[in-house]
């Protein structure tokens, strides 16, 4: 049985909120959905990317391995469009903690 969209939407809204606090597990979660188009999210391997960095960056090594695995299948504007993305999440989160 597969998720509703409606939970598909509170799944991905409850993991934006805990990689906004900072979780590399959450971090985790949205690449994964963005790179198999899972919860409700079309495939973007530019926000997969970014958001494996983000959970490579929180210390995760499977976000790591999952981000050079990805980036085999990007061009090198799309990774530097993803890191783009991942350093202008981190300045937007950071200024909302401060």
């Amino acid at each position: 049985m597969g998720i509703s969209g409606k939970n598909a939407q509170f799944l991905m809204e409850s993991r934006l909120t805990s990689a906004a606090r900072g979780s590399a597990d959450a971090c985790l979660d949205l690449g994964m959905a963005y790179s198999c188009g899972t919860g409700g999210v079309a495939i973007d391997f530019i926000e997969a990317h970014k958001w494996f960095n983000l959970a490579a960056l929180g210390g995760s090594e499977q976000g790591q391995a999952l981000r050079a695995e990805i980036a085999e299948e990007m061009t090198a504007r799309e990774i530097a469009e993803a890191q783009r993305q991942a350093r202008a999440w981190i300045a937007t989160t950071q200024s909302r903690a401060a």
